[in-house]
């Protein structure tokens, strides 16, 4: 594990509700500083005290050796198993110990039992610090809150360049269609996702006429809903609607009973399914919660010292 210098340096601005604090991470092992958002905001709105929080915390800080028994719908922690001995059993023998654990713990028997691999080797959160620096330059140059270039990176680990099961590619996990409609050029010969400012600046491209756009339109239409679009869970939602797209977070939402906003909102998108939208989109912004508090520890545990940056910069984003 490295050892940080952190600096604090403080952005009076729209970035954040109240004021946004970018951090000045220096490495004293090889002299290098980067730039990170400080994630204080998930704290202090106590979105850290979240089941669905704590579970995927423990997960990318697993080892794939170990899993984590957990309750479906509410992502409360069971217990362990190691991945061997889980693996090792036959469906029936799976099934007999998902129903002696929802004895045992007096669960809802209509409730699921899911057994997760840690996720350690993927997530890769210290080695990702130094392309959250090079990524947030393009997104403020795009006019974009680099808060979500921090969260998609952290959530897709550039470290392993790899392509998704639906064919997602590069730093920022853009489709083909989604790249060539912001501008990249992807064929047979050359793909463009791979470049990592190229692939950063068509990420905030999206996000700036697609994503965020959409997210107050479907705002409006559920309940003549307005966030500034500084707030934390309108955030979270345009995280989904980059991960799932607009369609189907607008067919999920026309679900709710009721309009809902705020936290509340974004933890009933956690727990509903609606066409397209299933499991993989629920844990998106789950994920980004989870990565982030990582990096609030990784930069309190190894950093020398901390300094508070008494000047303020006003942005115009």
């Amino acid at each position: 594990m490295k050892k940080y210098l952190v600096v604090i340096i403080c952005f009076m601005g729209s970035f954040l509700s109240g004021q946004q604090h970018l951090i000045d991470v220096y490495c004293s092992e090889d002299s290098c500083s980067h730039v990170v958002i400080d994630p204080e905001m998930l704290i202090v709105e106590r979105w850290d005290t979240l089941a669905q929080s704590r579970f995927w915390k423990t997960v990318i800080n697993l080892s794939s050796d170990t899993c984590v028994v957990n309750v479906a719908e509410t992502r409360q922690i069971l217990g362990y198993i190691h991945r061997k001995e889980w693996y090792d059993q036959t469906d029936e023998e799976k099934k007999n110990f998902k129903d002696s654990v929802i004895a045992y713990n007096c669960i809802d028997s209509n409730f699921r039992v899911y057994i997760t691999t840690g996720k350690k080797e993927f997530y890769l959160i210290e080695e990702v610090i130094p392309s959250i620096s090079r990524a947030i330059n393009v997104f403020q140059e795009n006019q974009v809150d680099p808060w979500y270039a921090q969260s998609i990176l952290l959530i897709e680990s550039p470290a392993q360049l790899n392509y998704s099961s639906v064919g997602a590619y590069g730093p920022f996990q853009l489709m083909k269609s989604v790249a060539r409609q912001m501008g990249l050029t992807v064929n047979s010969r050359v793909d463009e996702r791979k470049n990592f400012d190229k692939s950063a600046f068509a990420a905030s491209q999206l996000l700036k006429t697609i994503c965020i756009p959409e997210a107050n339109r479907i705002l409006c239409d559920i309940g003549d809903i307005e966030p500034s679009g500084d707030e934390l869970w309108f955030k979270l939602l345009v995280l989904h609607i980059y991960h799932a797209g607009a369609g189907n977070v607008s067919k999920l939402l026309a679900q709710m009973d009721e309009p809902l906003e705020g936290m509340d909102l974004i933890k009933w998108m956690w727990s509903n399914e609606y066409g397209s939208f299933k499991n993989a989109s629920q844990n998106y912004s789950q994920l980004a919660i989870a990565a982030m508090l990582t990096l609030n520890d990784i930069v309190l545990t190894d950093c020398d010292y901390i300094f508070e940056c008494n000047s303020d910069f006003t942005n115009n984003f």
